[in-house]
């Protein structure tokens, strides 16, 4: 073989393994641009989902309806899919402030008020289904607390163990409009839970906590979602004991600013009203008069909040058709006997 034929020969065999070498760069540099740019297009489409979904005012669909069974029945899969977008989406703040306060809403209008509507005979299913309550509350705390601590590193760990008369974290200084909602929520999760199980120790030295995040909410929005930092406030204030922080006048202040707020439109404050202050009172005259309030109030007249004065409206029937339970001057003679109840009451629980 010549010389010219052998580096013939060689430039052609490295020229080959040159191009194959160039090839297999190029298809792994599209490969990867590809499994790159569908990953990027499903992390975009997540995201604008996401964003879609918990837009301002994206919980309307289930607040502005009708039908609490329908709403009741979707509410499950509803916050399961927030769930899965959040898992995708870790980070997302508006995936963490819907989804925590979905928890709440849930264990608030489906789970504790129809449990605490049941009979006694039915006291072991109410206290499943109380205990069901608490512990959806505190996942819906924990989300929340994820979201504030994105914002803000370090929040959870700042109020851990704070107690008054200590001045609040300074952490909550840094709280913005933004996080209102996060705030509230939150506490009406913590409160909630701690409400259902007051010897939970563990909650109950949290309850300055609570109370701190919606004072620092006030603070930056008293006007937040028609009053209900107002309704929130009034109940603490009529409900805990003066050691913890009740005051009744504040409770009533915050009442009347609760309706001012809302403009008389939402039935949930007068509910409020008649089990924390007339029920301990034994004023039946304005707990009557407080609920027939609530009954007035035309569901359709506000259509964001159609189905929480809907369910408000039928927490009121309960608590009218069942005040012989609440009130002592009314006697068993105007008592409704439940025959089923009669018969599973075993002359032991008397």
């Amino acid at each position: 073989m010549s010389v010219d034929n052998f580096r013939l020969r060689y430039y052609i065999t490295e020229g080959n393994a040159m191009l194959r070498k160039r090839s297999l760069f190029l298809i792994l540099t599209v490969m990867y641009l590809f499994l790159f740019s569908a990953c990027s297009i499903n992390r975009m489409a997540m995201r604008a989902v996401s964003d879609a979904l918990t837009r301002e005012g994206s919980t309307d669909v289930f607040t502005s309806d009708p039908d609490p069974q329908l709403v009741g029945d979707a509410l499950p899969f509803a916050i399961k899919m927030y769930e899965a977008l959040l898992a995708a989406n870790p980070n997302h703040r508006g995936l963490l402030r819907t989804s925590g306060s979905l928890f709440i809403m849930y264990a608030n209008a489906f789970v504790q008020a129809p449990a605490e509507q049941l009979p006694r005979s039915r006291f072991a299913e109410r206290q499943v289904a109380m205990e069901r309550a608490r512990l959806l509350y505190l996942r819906g705390l924990e989300i929340l607390y994820r979201g504030l601590e994105l914002r803000h590193p370090g929040f959870a760990s700042a109020l851990d163990g704070f107690a008054p008369p200590a001045a609040p974290p300074a952490i909550l200084s840094r709280m913005t409009r933004e996080d209102v909602p996060f705030l509230y929520w939150a506490a009406v999760g913590g409160i909630s839970a701690f409400a259902i199980n007051p010897l939970d120790f563990t909650l109950s030295r949290r309850v300055p906590e609570f109370l701190a995040l919606v004072e620092r909410a006030y603070e930056l929005y008293p006007g937040f979602s028609q009053g209900a930092l107002d309704e929130f406030l009034f109940l603490f204030y009529a409900s805990v004991p003066e050691g913890m922080g009740g005051d009744r006048v504040r409770a009533r202040m915050h009442f009347e600013r609760a309706l001012e707020k809302s403009a008389g439109l939402l039935a949930r404050p007068f509910v409020s009203y008649a089990r924390v202050i007339s029920i301990p009172a034994q004023d039946y005259d304005t707990f009557r008069l407080r609920l027939e309030a609530a009954l007035a109030i035309d569901p359709d007249a506000d259509p964001p909040n159609r189905l929480v004065n809907i369910i408000a409206q039928r927490q009121a029937r309960h608590l009218l058709n069942s005040a012989h339970l609440y009130f002592f001057h009314l006697g068993f003679d105007d008592w409704d006997w439940d025959d089923d109840w009669y018969d599973d009451w075993d002359d032991e629980d008397w």
